[in-house]
């Protein structure tokens, strides 16, 4: 039990919250998205608290002397960063607290560099972990239940603490958590939860109704994974006409219906993981109807939905032959903004787990975790074989005639398409091939 001194009584406690960045963005900064959950925990904090936010891609890191204590969030690429943070902090006698993916999975790693680690939601041990804080009682670690229904119950986030940031939009929504499928590489089910679990209707298209312009981003993993709830959602979005996008899996498109009330709820953009083109990880033979997956794509894209797919590198049954399969299913079926990405094992995965019992995992360098670099050794090629096979993809999908190509073949919002191609083009022709012997591992 931690005995931190809490603050003085004459005055309100003050919290700060930290978003860690891994480098810096420059203009790019303006079009990111705000932490979610930062404004989910300033939401749950009790209203005798100060509360601050710190986006470090847009804020500089304050001192702690105006702080009684201080929450840091952070996925796995941003840990180093976020313990260089922590111990700042520490230094000038600030207690941390740490939260977030990377805390949950590795909270004994989290706990040399914080005073508490929240392991899963915030929301449910927050309150009780500020009081005890104030109380002298500060605990090492707070676990929130895996949760075990099909609801979510949370209070809207808190957009004030965002004043004077500058962000693509703030008008970020979160319908969902968790997901049954449980794929290796990922961690949502084993940490929130092994269903689709939806905030009610009502709740969701309230808080829709309360945001002043049109435009909405959902931040679920897949917003359309339960129909029957995500439904009446859509139709309430159909009412108020506004325009949004989010992340989804391609089953939605099998049902026709589906689909056009997809797209005459406002729907503009859809993100959807693919992962290969081939094996065992293809979601290409995971719909659960006889309709392909270049169908249903092809449906998505006539119902003038913008479709970014998601296809990675580096699975086990990979070879050097699946960077031209990936480009020649690339130019068949035409998505309209392919995304490339190398495999990445986080840690809490099930992956993970097999890489490191293998001998596989490469390092620890958490900074290098970003979908970019390659963090582990391939089974069928070499670490090298994989990042230039990655890299020359990246680059032959962004050529002029790839990018004209697509966007004659998405008939829907083709100045749109256009210019997300040309977002992509840019920082894909600044990427440059390492001479031989030059990628170290």
């Amino acid at each position: 039990m931690n005995t931190l001194q809490s603050p003085a009584h004459n005055r309100s406690p003050r919290l700060l919250l930290i978003y860690p960045a891994t480098h810096k963005l420059g203009w790019a900064r303006y079009f990111q998205l705000p932490s979610l959950s930062l404004q989910q925990v300033a939401a749950v904090t009790p209203s005798n608290w100060d509360v601050t936010l710190v986006d470090e891609s847009q804020d500089a890191i304050p001192s702690g002397k105006n702080f009684d204590l201080v929450g840091i969030t952070a996925m796995t690429h941003q840990a180093t960063r976020a313990y260089e943070i922590a111990g700042q902090f520490r230094g000038e006698g600030v207690p941390v607290i740490m939260g977030g993916m990377h805390p949950t999975v590795l909270p004994e790693e989290a706990l040399a560099h914080a005073d508490a680690v929240v392991i899963g939601e915030a929301e449910p041990v927050m309150s009780r972990l500020l009081d005890d804080f104030l109380c002298g009682r500060l605990e090492t670690v707070y676990r929130a239940p895996i949760p075990q229904d099909d609801q979510i119950d949370v209070p809207w986030p808190r957009r004030e603490i965002l004043a004077g940031k500058r962000y693509l939009t703030t008008q970020t929504v979160q319908a969902s958590r968790g997901c049954p499928y449980d794929c290796a590489f990922c961690t949502v089910t084993p940490y929130f939860g092994n269903r689709f679990r939806y905030r009610s209707a009502a709740d969701i298209l309230a808080e829709i109704r309360s945001f002043p312009r049109k435009l909405v981003i959902f931040l679920d993993d897949n917003l359309l994974g339960d129909p029957a709830k995500a439904k009446p959602i859509l139709e309430g979005m159909a009412e108020l006409g506004v325009r949004w996008g989010s992340q989804t899996s391609l089953r939605f498109a099998e049902d026709p219906e589906l689909l056009k009330l997809v797209a005459r709820s406002g729907c503009i953009g859809l993100f959807v993981g693919i992962e290969s083109v081939t094996g065992h990880y293809s979601r290409l033979a995971k719909s659960s109807g006889a309709t392909s997956q270049g169908e249903l794509m092809k449906r998505v894209r006539d119902a003038g939905i913008i479709l970014e797919t998601s296809l990675i590198f580096g699975f086990d049954d990979h070879d050097q032959s699946i960077f031209e399969k990936t480009l020649r299913f690339v130019e068949e079926f035409s998505p309209s903004v392919p995304t490339f990405n190398l495999l990445t094992p986080y840690p809490g995965t099930r992956l993970f787990q097999q890489y490191e019992q293998e001998g596989r995992i490469l390092h620890r360098d958490w900074n290098r975790y970003n979908h970019s670099e390659v963090v582990f050794q391939p089974k069928l090629m070499t670490p090298e074989q994989l990042y230039r096979g990655w890299l020359e993809a990246r680059k032959a999908a962004y050529t002029w005639p790839s990018i004209l190509s697509r966007v004659w073949k998405n008939p829907g919002r083709r100045f749109t398409n256009l210019a997300y191609n040309l977002l992509r083009k840019g920082p894909n022709d600044r990427l440059k091939a390492p001479a031989e012997g030059d990628v170290s591992f």
